[in-house]
């Protein structure tokens, strides 16, 4: 069989780190970036006699979770102790949720092509804590140090069903589901710091085939970069096995950034493996109807809500309301622009165009917009009175980014108003015309597109400072006088 012969299942599992101060069973800070192993106690350390407490705030963000994902959530769960011995777990187990979590049966759409992907099941557990290895290749290094600061951090992890066929498919489902948890404001899902994490298990079977491949598990990829490049390679490798009649072993298996293949790590643990068993010091998550309506009838809007409500309620085109909901900060952004009086449409094309590309140039995050709304406003409201133009527009919105100043002042201090006076206009298309007798011979043989030519002149000779609309009528009234 070739490669155009099989099939990929791909199904993730997504480690979440939700969006509290203290961590999930104790009062520790979850603040990134403090000084290794100084935000622990007895509880997150696992020391003798100390005794877990779930946090309220997690169990809610929890909750929002799964309602943002379409689940269902269980009234009644449980924790438990899953077993297992590493140097970055302190208890020699983590407190998870095993058979009964707390939600089941969720979705996620993605478009290209237009499917739905299943979830399994969303539970909550706790963070391990960090292992920092000697060298980049973890098979080979001498020695590593631990950071307990994140050990006890709450988390979810989604586990989605074996539905996608391609790493692209893959991509999606990711980027949409960190999308809608950070609208949902359940997490900040900065993969660089962390708080989202994924695990990839793939298989290849024949197409159309019914029997599922044995599967590889990947662990911890931190981009979406990563997934793909490691998924496309992993597909590779296992048909490669399969064409020469080997067989392919369930493992776990490290992507190895820096070469770009994949290495195992270990055998593929079963759940049977980690044994299993209810946590004897915590009761069962019992949660009220009250309680998931209350965090249901808080829920912020969700990407796809405001999709909606831009292309339903504001005519912007699916594309432009795709690029404006990439982050929440970002759709506050337009959100207040349009608020303020400013035209949907002519909003959302400076935004995505010259705000977006000199954040892009410079690096700013959608979370650091460099700019106010009202200043925005403000500045179209400029060109629509004929004040400046959209090309001193460009300069003038960098200008206020760099200075903070408002686009009315710097419109004064630099004397960067728009000619609208018809005879000061009209000397300069003379002589634009003047200058340029070949083009003019051309519009009058029927090149009407030339025209443009002569346009570009005159704002050329008034630094752009003319109205383009004036300079139309006037260029055409002089060509047909």
């Amino acid at each position: 069989m070739t490669r155009h012969e099989y099939e990929m299942m791909i199904g993730l599992e997504v480690h979440v780190e939700l969006l509290t101060r203290t961590k999930m069973f104790c009062r520790c800070s979850t603040r990134f970036g403090d000084p290794p192993n100084t935000n622990v106690c007895p509880v997150c350390l696992g020391l003798p006699g100390s005794l877990p407490r779930p946090n309220r705030e997690a169990v809610r963000l929890a909750v929002r979770a799964a309602l943002a994902l379409n689940c269902q959530v269980n009234l009644s769960s449980r924790f438990d102790r899953k077993n297992y011995f590493y140097p970055d777990l302190p208890k020699g187990y983590q407190i998870s949720q095993y058979d009964e979590p707390l939600a089941t049966g969720g979705y996620i759409e993605i478009e290209e092509p237009r499917k739905r992907i299943r979830i399994r099941r969303l539970h909550i557990e706790e963070d391990a804590g960090k292992s920092m290895h000697a060298g980049d290749d973890i098979t080979a290094a001498s020695y590593s140090l631990v950071d307990f600061n994140r050990s006890g951090v709450p988390l979810i992890e989604i586990v989605s069903e074996p539905d996608m066929r391609s790493p692209e498919e893959a991509r999606q489902y990711l980027e949409k589901l960190q999308r809608i948890l950070q609208f949902a404001r359940v997490s900040d899902v900065k993969m660089e710091e962390g708080s989202m994490r994924v695990d990839c298990n793939v298989s290849v079977r024949p197409k159309g085939s019914d029997v599922p491949g044995v599967p590889c598990e990947l662990k911890n990829l931190s981009s979406f970069r990563a997934v793909v490049k490691a998924l496309s390679y992993e597909f590779e490798r296992q048909v490669g096995l399969l064409e020469k009649g080997e067989k392919v072993v369930r493992e776990t298996r490290h992507w190895d950034e820096s070469k770009e293949v994949t290495a195992v790590l270990r055998a593929k643990e079963t759940s049977e493996d980690y044994r299993y068993f209810p946590d004897p010091d915590l009761p069962r998550l019992e949660l009220s109807p009250e309680f998931v309506d209350e965090v249901r009838n808080s829920m912020p809007e969700l990407p796809d809500q405001i999709v909606s409500r831009y292309v339903e309620n504001m005519g912007l085109p699916r594309y432009d309301a795709n690029v404006l909901t990439s982050s929440p900060a970002l759709a506050e952004f337009f959100d207040k622009c349009v608020e303020l009086g400013a035209e949907p449409k002519t909003a959302s094309n400076w935004i995505m165009g010259d705000l977006l590309g000199y954040m892009k140039a410079k690096g700013i995050p959608y979370e650091k917009i460099p700019l106010e709304p009202r200043s925005l406003v403000e500045m179209l409201v400029l060109i629509k009175d004929g004040v400046i133009s959209g090309k001193i527009a460009k300069d003038i919105l960098v200008k206020m980014i760099e200075t903070g100043k408002d686009p009315r002042t710097i419109v004064k201090e630099e004397g960067l108003e728009q000619i609208s006076d018809e005879e000061s206009l009209a000397r300069v298309v003379e002589q634009v015309i003047a200058n340029n007798p070949s083009v003019v011979e051309e519009i009058k043989a029927g090149k009407e597109k030339a025209i443009a030519f002569l346009v570009g002149q005159v704002m050329k000779m008034t630094k752009g400072k003319a109205n383009p609309a004036k300079v139309n009528i006037i260029l055409k009234d002089k060509l047909t006088s």
